[in-house]
């Protein structure tokens, strides 16, 4: 599925891919454990996600601007350092003891993690013919669910201390005047796991620092100014396919994030689970969740990517409902479940959004990149909806919400671009047109 020179950058890449999703799911983690320990709402705690995306959000277009001119091997040792700088912040953010602080590192990460996915997920969808670029980049995503159950389960056990204070016990810790002292200790609990990971990305700058990169079809020459890139990002964004396809990605990320992140506590309050438990069947989505990525490159060779993808959202779309409907042991089940089909979205849509870009690919993926603007944006919402309504579980129509509109993309945002129905041996011609833009 690689292109000449790109097997042994590819090989790297993917294990960037695997590397990044340890954070991306300590969030989860981090929502809980600084609910507790800074006693703040669900809001509040939700604002980790915002943090985090913001710096996608931010970075994004920046970090694309900034491999036009020194091309993707740059662009990943810079992420890579970044990536590595917010989390050993994490250290003297809990020595200080402010969540801001811990914001702040959490900022610095996600924008070391904005180069990372503009180069990463771009990369690794022109790393070879244009007919497997959905099936490449499914294949290299797949290694990212690895990363976020490592990620999840680094959380559960280094992180969650399993202490759950009832309120008659918090009265009774500050009238001994040991309450800080208890909230001292949980948030002291979150530094030695990213400190190690900050380590982790510096090693990994020294190893892309030392491999040789090939030129890609949109590696080019440096004689475009980069004051035209601005106008040519607001050119690229009026081009039907990849707007639809930016809208598609903040709606998927917004619902996988908050799926995610809500998670712990819609087993918590429904089944009445103790936080590390609920926190191990967030560890098992993930698991779901990395199935449903080898799969989904499987079934590519079979199925065109768009319609695999808008019967997957379509199912999605039944399975939250039943949770929203039917809090309980039964919806925890059916929210575990939705992990498996979200599974090939991200790729698929970015994938799809990349056709025909041509040299403007990292542009074009960098505005894919930015629409992780969604975790931002719908993961506090569902916390205003959570806490103003008393209920997780209706918390969960935004992420119903986001799978609507994927089904919708699929089946008619490519429109025009894709055969009706599977085909057991699709050739690369036919894929050509049907994908062409």
């Amino acid at each position: 599925m690689f292109g000449k020179g790109s097997l042994v950058p590819a090989v790297m890449v993917t294990a960037l891919f695997f590397l990044w999703g340890i954070p991306n799911n300590l969030n989860d983690i981090l929502i809980r454990q600084f609910m507790k320990s800074f006693a703040i709402t669900r809001l509040q705690a939700g604002l980790v996600q915002s943090a985090f995306y913001m710096g996608y959000v931010l970075l994004a277009l920046p970090s694309a601007l900034y491999m036009r001119k020194a091309g993707y091997k740059a662009g990943f040792i810079l992420g890579l350092l970044l990536f590595g700088l917010g989390s050993v912040l994490f250290w003297p953010a809990a020595l200080v003891g402010r969540y801001s602080f811990f914001l702040l590192a959490l900022f610095v990460m996600a924008s070391g993690l904005a180069f990372l996915e503009t180069a990463s997920n771009t990369f690794i969808a022109l790393a070879g013919p244009a007919e497997n670029s959905e099936r490449r980049l499914n294949f290299s995503q797949a290694f990212n669910p690895l990363g976020s159950i490592v990620g999840a389960l680094i959380g559960t056990m280094a992180i969650l201390s399993g202490v759950e204070l009832s309120a008659a016990k918090i009265a009774a810790l500050k009238q001994e005047h040991t309450y800080q002292a208890y909230l001292r200790f949980e948030t002291l609990r979150v530094v030695q796991p990213y400190v190690w990971m900050g380590m982790v990305a510096f090693v990994f700058a020294f190893l892309i620092w030392r491999t040789t990169f090939p030129l890609l079809k949109d590696d080019v020459v440096d004689v475009v100014p980069v004051q035209s890139n601005s106008g040519s990002a607001s050119r690229l964004v009026r081009q039907p396919r990849l707007l639809f396809s930016i809208v598609a990605q903040f709606f998927y990320v917004g619902a996988q994030v908050g799926t995610w992140s809500y998670f712990i506590q819609y087993v918590q309050e429904y089944t009445g689970q103790p936080e590390k438990v609920a926190a191990y069947f967030l560890t098992g989505t993930l698991v779901m969740f990395g199935i449903g990525r080898f799969a989904s490159a499987y079934l590519m060779k079979f199925y065109t990517p768009a319609r695999l993808m808008g019967a997957y959202a379509v199912i999605n779309v039944v399975l939250v409902a039943i949770a929203v409907l039917h809090p309980g042991w039964v919806g925890v089940w059916m929210i575990f479940l939705t992990s498996f089909f979200m599974s090939l979205m991200y790729p698929t849509i970015f994938a799809l959004g990349l056709q025909g870009l041509g040299s403007d690919s990292k542009l074009g993926g960098s505005l894919l990149v930015m629409a992780i603007a969604g975790g931002a944006v719908l993961t506090p919402l569902m916390g205003v909806l959570a806490d103003r309504s008393s209920s997780i579980a209706l918390a969960y129509t935004i992420p119903l919400a986001g799978y609507i509109l994927i089904a919708g993309y699929s089946y008619f945002g490519q429109s025009g671009h894709e055969r009706v129905g599977p085909s057991r041996e699709p050739s690369h011609d036919a894929i050509n047109s049907l994908l062409a833009p």
